[in-house]
């Protein structure tokens, strides 16, 4: 992604991803378009966009932690964060609560984390974190607690916009750009 498609972003958002070494990930609304399909035996389907996940696995092969939180069972985001590598936190209640502790785990303070959510569960979360991000579609309480706004809307790449933010104020999507890998 060409440094001009971050000419958007102000200089202390830029700031704010250059420390993160957590990236959470809310999972309905902001790694999926938000919508809950269920098939005849009522299993849950959710449909995740291949560039959000290659935008995880950058992140992760980067050496930042990347942890999905969701409120909601497992089953699906546990195969999807499986596939790519990245942590899986379901049923969690209180996700800032759940965010304070990967912190304490990792070692980290609040300003080292990132947190993109796109709903009133995700906001406790978002304020706990030095950067918080809202998709372009999200519910005004998560925008109104949101650093930065993506262009794109949940499931349709704003989580790869992120990972891409964070990548570059960190002076490394330009490489992984002309080597087409993570060095």
């Amino acid at each position: 992604m060409p440094a001009s498609l971050f000419d958007h972003v102000p200089p202390d958002v830029l700031a704010r991803a250059a420390r993160v070494r957590l990236a959470c990930f809310d999972v309905d609304g902001t790694l999926t378009d938000g919508g809950l399909g269920f098939d005849s035996e009522g299993r849950e389907i959710k449909t995740f966009h291949v560039h959000d996940g290659q935008g995880l696995v950058l992140l992760r092969k980067a050496g930042i932690t990347v942890a999905l939180v969701t409120a909601r069972p497992g089953g699906i985001v546990e195969r999807r964060a499986a596939d790519l590598g990245v942590q899986a936190h379901v049923h969690v209640a209180d996700k800032r609560a759940r965010v304070v502790a990967l912190c304490a785990e990792l070692g980290l303070d609040d300003d080292q984390v990132a947190f993109m959510g796109d709903d009133l569960a995700d906001v406790g979360a978002m304020r706990e974190a030095g950067l918080a991000v809202a998709p372009a579609d999200a519910n005004a309480c998560a925008v109104s607690a949101a650093h930065w706004r993506t262009r794109a809307p949940g499931g349709r790449g704003a989580g790869r916009e992120l990972c891409d933010l964070i990548l570059h104020a960190q002076g490394r999507l330009a490489t992984i750009h002309a080597d087409g890998r993570v060095s």
